[in-house]
């Protein structure tokens, strides 16, 4: 038996708003390094959006090489690294002269061919063809791997060499088809590895994470049939929430080990481990992550009531609607901010009671300018006057024009 942890869209590099996430990273990684450790998993699989930029900064360069290090146990335990759609696939495969030491192999390109010799590793690469790594592990079994690095259809097509009026599906599911055909027997285990949208049975769309870059429009919705059937367990990047999209053989999104957006609020965070025999089903165990900041949105009536919440959910990211029938002044959104230096949005949402029959004010230009000021304020505003705080920023400004 075969045992793989898979992990996926680790976003190395990205911010929330402008609040650094890298400690926060620094502490899922590590988790997840214990977690591989204490289940004895004998690969590690990352599908894909390794970085959250084509050009990340160096401390999320340095994050990505000491975490590889760590799982892949100085080369005793294979590590399999495949490029997104966020990542360069010419940087992910640069460090491999380096990296294939370490028991770390890196595929950017959809038609990579890996290199078969290794030195001070406890496996080694049985052979490789472009899509394909065999692997035999130091207990001598067999793992063999299908790779799909994301690339766009067009990309795709000039790599693969398919002519224009190829349908592309039918093309990627003969090809796959062909390297299981090829060395995908039942004396291994078979998985295939990429980052890609796989469609759902029943399901005519696929929801992509808010603030990713999409690839629904540049790239074809694979269905679960494209999948060889000698393949026993399938390893997906790209949608951040842990889900099945078929159950045999398992087709999995692992999801990200951080929720990075508000539209994954209150989400859970997994990594999967796969025990896969020869000739059976994979068992499935996707395992909670406990280290990561959870996002939540609050909708508050007043400000009083936020702060009083905020003083409760110190350890939150925070997405703040104040739904009241005033407008907030700039002491209360500062106040707020002291209260909690994790609140990422304000979102104010004054609600005024239409008068049905509110009478139309008209200026008689006679009046002084802070009158005329507030009946104007008050015709944009469905009657509502402006709070003291906005009268006197006003009246600030009329100063400097004078």
């Amino acid at each position: 038996m075969i045992s793989i942890l898979h992990t996926a869209d680790w976003h190395l590099g990205k911010r929330l708003g402008s609040l650094t996430r890298i400690d926060e990273q620094k502490t899922v990684l590590s988790e997840i390094c214990e977690i591989a450790d204490s289940n004895n998993v004998d690969v590690v699989v990352i599908a894909g959006d390794i970085f959250d930029t084509t050009n990340p900064p160096t401390e999320a360069i340095e994050l990505l090489y000491s975490t590889l290090k760590n799982l892949s146990k100085k080369g005793t335990r294979p590590v399999i690294v495949i490029a997104g759609n966020h990542d360069s696939p010419d940087r992910i495969e640069a460090p491999n002269p380096l990296a294939r030491d370490n028991g770390i192999i890196f595929i950017g390109n959809p038609k990579s061919t890996y290199y078969t010799e290794t030195s001070d590793t406890s496996f080694s690469i049985r052979q490789s063809h472009e899509s394909f790594i065999e692997i035999e592990l130091k207990s001598g079994e067999l793992l063999r791997i299908i790779t799909a690095p994301f690339a766009n259809e067009l990309r795709l097509k000039e790599a693969f060499m398919v002519d224009k009026d190829t349908e592309f599906i039918t093309y990627m599911t003969n090809y796959w088809n062909t390297l299981a055909q090829t060395y995908c027997d039942n004396k291994g285990v078979n998985i295939l590895v990429g980052h890609h949208l796989c469609l759902p049975i029943g399901e005519t769309s696929v929801i992509e994470p808010e603030d990713e870059k999409p690839i629904q429009a540049i790239s074809t919705l694979l269905p679960p049939a494209s999948i060889p059937k000698q393949i026993h367990y399938v390893a997906l990047g790209h949608l951040h929430k842990f889900q099945y999209v078929y159950h045999n053989p398992p087709i999995i999104y692992s999801g990200s080990p951080l929720a990075y957006s508000f539209a994954e609020a209150m989400q859970k965070k997994y990594v999967v481990i796969a025990q896969i025999e020869p000739n059976n089903k994979a068992i499935v165990n996707a395992i909670e992550l406990h280290t990561p900041k959870i996002l939540i949105k609050k909708t508050c009536t007043s400000t009083n009531e936020a702060i009083e919440w905020l003083l409760q959910n110190q350890d939150k990211y925070v997405e703040l609607t104040i739904e009241s029938d005033t407008y907030m002044t700039p002491a209360e959104v500062k106040h707020l901010h002291q209260t909690h230096n994790g609140i990422i949005a304000i979102i104010p949402i004054v609600s005024v009671t239409k008068q049905e029959n509110i009478e139309t004010i008209i200026p008689s230009f006679s009046k002084p300018i802070d009158d005329l000021f507030e009946e104007y304020f008050m015709s944009k505003n469905n009657g509502q006057k402006p709070s003291n705080e906005i009268k006197r920023m006003f009246k600030r400004i009329l100063a400097q024009e004078n």
